[in-house]
């Protein structure tokens, strides 16, 4: 059952970025471009959890899990910044 979860929240997280990006080429809005980046590293940290969990579960993947959540949460705080303080 975990397992299904881990790949619903993979696939979610991959959706919202093709459809991010789908609006971000129609409307060049740049916070659209920034989010899709930061779902897709969503997107990267739900499979390697998948894989981290389900698929290898004697190796030790929680670094790369960080690492892949954080660069989604810092570009999402860099595409807010860089959208409010330039025109």
């Amino acid at each position: 059952m975990a397992a299904l979860i881990y790949i619903l929240c993979a696939l979610t997280s991959g959706a919202c970025t093709v459809l991010l990006l789908r609006r971000y080429w129609h409307s060049r809005v740049r916070m659209l471009f920034w989010s899709a980046l930061a779902f897709l590293a969503f997107a990267l940290s739900n499979v390697l959890l998948f894989i981290d969990l389900i698929v290898l579960p004697q190796w030790d993947l929680t670094i790369l899990r960080s690492l892949a959540t954080s660069s989604g949460i810092l570009l999402l705080l860099y595409g807010l910044i860089i959208t409010t303080t330039k025109p």
